[in-house]
């Protein structure tokens, strides 16, 4: 058992320093994840007649992401969210955002991240940019990303599948992309959570 916890730490350790640091400090190979999406979340918040701000979240997404090690710069994610699947615990409301004064979730059943960038900003975070598509239309998005750890999952369902995790942070305005209906009683900028967790490309197969 301590010799699988000081594996799990070393790997974590490796991963940490590589995934952010320079390409001449790098050892391994790229590795590809796919999002576990029991364990993640895509989060929004809206204000709502500045009184609070509303909050709501996707339950419906998947995605695969890439770490180079070697070359982090060259890292990249993709993602794809179902529109029809907003969710702020309020029925009504949930099918206002599913219509065409908002997502037009009908017309336009997904939404995509792809991105386009990585700039490394720490030792453990870096900014990464993308092309963001929803309504039709496709637009820059950046994200502020803390890389949280990867090393070989501790539950023993997991059998010890390596498994990475980071948290992204950032915003953008929905009239960008056309979404303008209630502006700006209801908010323009919306502010995005991420919580990402990835399993393993390989062992997902």
């Amino acid at each position: 058992m301590r010799s699988i916890r000081l594996f799990a730490l070393s790997t974590a350790a490796a991963f940490t320093a590589a995934t952010f640091a320079p390409a001449s400090e790098a050892q391994a190979a790229p590795q590809d994840f796919v999002i576990d999406g029991s364990h993640s979340h895509i989060v929004f918040l809206v204000d709502h007649l500045g009184y609070s701000k509303n909050v709501g979240r996707f339950q419906e997404f998947s995605g695969e992401f890439t770490m180079d090690e070697d070359a982090p710069e060259n890292s990249s994610v993709s993602v794809t969210i179902q529109s029809t699947s907003v969710f702020t615990d309020h029925a009504e409301r949930d099918e206002h955002l599913r219509s065409p004064d908002f997502l037009n979730a009908q017309e336009f059943p997904t939404i995509t991240f792809e991105s386009t960038g990585v700039e490394v900003t720490g030792e453990n975070t870096a900014e990464v940019t993308g092309d963001f598509t929803m309504m039709g239309q496709t637009h820059p998005v950046m994200l502020d990303v803390t890389f949280n750890r990867v090393a070989p999952h501790p539950l023993p369902q997991y059998e010890g599948v390596l498994t990475a995790g980071f948290s992204a942070r950032g915003s953008l305005q929905r009239s960008q992309w056309g979404m303008d209906t209630f502006v700006p009683a209801i908010g323009d900028d919306i502010d995005l959570i991420i919580e990402i967790e990835g399993a393993d490309a390989a062992a997902a197969e």
